[in-house]
């Protein structure tokens, strides 16, 4: 029995000889069925010869088809039209023996007509029903080996083309030890039926049972565009019994990567997000950068580094990843060298703050494009360093924006943040000051330059999923320790995307804007952190409360209860996309932005952060401080 749990592709020599002694069979049947099984007329009619010699043509035929070198175990209907194929040409060829020996040798036939058709037909069933029959054999034994150690039994939430195929890998893979016991799934019309050997169960009112009776402790997701709500449902009727949820990719890139079982994962918090994930028009992005030469800053971010990874697919003349964190930017280097990718890129190392060294940079390279998405955007910490954040945010960012016009880039997206809205720390009111410039510096444009001036295109979404800094690394971190999460406040609320959802903002963006907007995101409703951080505990298999406690610790200084993606004054706009808005907001004029931007040199270096974030305020009439120090300088306003 070893040997056969071992036995994982059944050898070529073995299925050589089943098939020839199946060939021979099969023909010595057709005799006896022909002769009504009369073993004296079946003895005159040379049967044993005749089954030889249809054994050995067939056998021939199938050297050349090859039907001999499938896997047995993995039987399927390529397979099984090998073998039709490889009987028929073999029926025919004797067919046309038949007729030559009977014409020209004899008056008589090798193998009576009658004969030859009943072999062929009874081969043909015989050598397809032993393949399939081993191929469940080995299904069997693997489902027997597992079932009797450590194996785990599983059911599987959608039965359709994913499920099915879910359900064939598992069945297949030698190193699983899970078992499906049955399927579930919300059609009512599926109820009761049987795929694949197993029953289907409608919804999920049958969990309580299957755990009870058959010890069920996985559930693989298989459908591909359940719902966000539905998901949800699922992971809450699951953590009522212990059930792990994991969720098997979509069919195409499963079959594109391979059919195994280590494609199916464990269900991410972003499987989680409040709202479906969007697509973008691909075709247009590609034209807007194919042989562009495109610079991206704050390229080893987890914006930046994304962007990066999806605009080399696009074809860029040359894409140039600046940064000031020479670590990070060797790593991302280093990722694009190791992955070989063909786009041309060069990496920079430089501060967007230094205008000497910029200036050197788009005089060397010239970029077409730039995205920018350097940027200092920690709240805690800018709020304790409101200085570096007006050097970065605001003066670096009109550094680059000033040189784009100079060297006539085409187009200059900005990556901005819902904490610009009605900002209360000093990490969004910067955010907004460098909005205020590039909109007011593109309407100048506009208004004295016809033809020809850079178009300047802001984007504004929320919170990214896995960024660096944001809460979900964070709350990993504090899960694999054991706990404790901490969240600032019960009612805090984010809007939250995926860092590649969020790229794709930024290039369609790019692609779209004529230059001025500013682009929002409709990022559906807002999450509970608490919400965030309890789905998260139960993803990792634990429990709220008595594995993993949730502590609150108080808002944080410039740190608001909700995000808002547009101010009261703020107007929506619908553009093509359904999913992307522009908030059309009236501009400063250019004079009077440049003016005020300019006075924050007087406050740099001279420890005087008070009269610099009252210099923002009056910038910002909207910036109001929530939990900060600053608060105070709201009443001198």
């Amino acid at each position: 029995m070893n040997f056969l749990k071992d036995l994982r592709i059944l050898p070529r020599w073995i299925i050589v000889t089943l098939d020839s002694i199946i060939l021979f069979q099969a023909t010595f049947f057709a005799y006896l069925v022909r002769f009504n099984f009369d073993f004296e007329l079946v003895s005159k009619s040379n049967a044993v010869l005749g089954s030889a010699i249809f054994s050995v043509l067939v056998f021939g035929v199938m050297l050349a088809t090859k039907s001999y070198k499938g896997i047995v175990r993995h039987t399927g209907l390529k397979d099984s039209v090998n073998i039709f194929k490889t009987v028929v040409i073999g029926f025919v060829i004797f067919l046309i023996i038949n007729l030559g020996f009977e014409k020209i040798i004899s008056s008589t036939y090798i193998i009576p007509n009658s004969i030859l058709i009943i072999a062929s037909l009874t081969s043909l069933f015989l050598l397809i029903l032993y393949r399939f029959l081993v191929k469940e054999l080995f299904i069997y034994l693997k489902s027997g080996f597992v079932v009797s150690n450590d194996g785990k039994v599983g059911v599987i939430f959608g039965a359709n083309e994913a499920g099915i195929t879910a359900l064939d890998v598992i069945k297949r893979d030698s190193k699983s030890n899970l078992v499906i016991s049955s399927f579930l799934d919300d059609d009512p019309k599926k109820e009761g039926k049987i795929i694949g050997g197993k029953k289907i169960f409608r919804g999920l009112s049958h969990l309580k049972s299957m755990v009870e009776n058959q010890n069920v402790s996985e559930l693989i997701i298989a459908v591909k565009d359940l719902s966000v709500q539905r998901k949800k449902e699922i992971i809450d009727e699951c953590y009522k019994f212990n059930i792990h949820v994991s969720i098997v990719p979509p069919l195409n890139q499963w079959i594109n990567r391979g059919l195994n079982t280590e494609a199916i994962r464990d269900l991410r918090i972003e499987d989680l997000l409040g709202r479906d994930q969007i697509s973008l028009e691909n075709q247009k992005i590609k034209e807007e950068l194919v042989n562009k030469v495109v610079l991206v800053t704050g390229a080893a971010g987890s914006i930046g580094s994304e962007l990066c990874r999806q605009i080399m697919f696009y074809n860029p003349k040359l894409l140039i990843l600046l940064d000031f964190s020479e670590s990070a930017l060797y790593d991302l280097d280093f990722e694009f060298r190791e992955t070989g990718m063909v786009t041309p890129h060069i990496s920079v190392l430089a501060d967007i703050r230094d205008y000497s060294t910029m200036k050197e940079v788009f005089k060397k390279y010239s970029p077409d494009v730039v995205f920018h998405a350097a940027a200092y955007k920690h709240v805690p910490m800018i709020e304790n360093y409101p200085e570096q954040a007006v050097k970065s945010n605001i003066l670096g960012t009109k550094i680059l924006a000033d040189l784009s016009v100079l060297h006539h880039v085409e187009k200059f997206v900005f990556v901005s943040t819902d904490k610009a809205v009605n900002p209360t720390n000093v990490m969004g009111a910067t955010k907004r000051a460098a909005e205020m410039y590039v909109q007011s510096l593109n309407m100048y444009l506009q208004n004295h330059h016809v033809n020809n001036y850079t178009k300047f295109i802001t984007t504004r979404f929320g919170n990214v999923l896995g960024s660096n800094g944001s809460v979900v690394p964070l709350f990993k971190k504090q899960i694999q320790k054991g706990g404790p999460i901490t969240v600032t406040h019960p009612d805090v609320t984010r809007y939250f995307m995926t860092i590649p959802e969020a790229c794709q903002l930024v290039l369609e963006a790019g692609c779209m804007g004529n230059g001025g907007e500013i682009y929002v995101f409709d990022m559906g409703e807002p999450i509970k952190i608490v919400d965030l951080a309890i789905n998260m505990i139960r993803l990792s298999g634990n429990k709220e409360g008595s594995d993993i406690k949730i502590v609150y610790t108080g808002l944080r200084e410039g740190e608001k209860l909700f995000e808002e993606l547009l101010n009261d004054t703020e107007v929506i706009k619908f553009t093509h996309h359904p999913k992307i808005k522009i908030a059309q907001v009236a501009p400063v004029h250019f004079f009077k932005i440049e003016a005020q931007i300019q006075m924050f040199e007087s406050f740099i270096g001279k420890n005087s952060e008070n009269d610099l974030v009252f210099h923002l305020k009056s910038m910002i009439p909207e910036y109001k401080s929530n939990s900060s120090r600053f608060e105070v300088l709201d009443r001198l306003n």
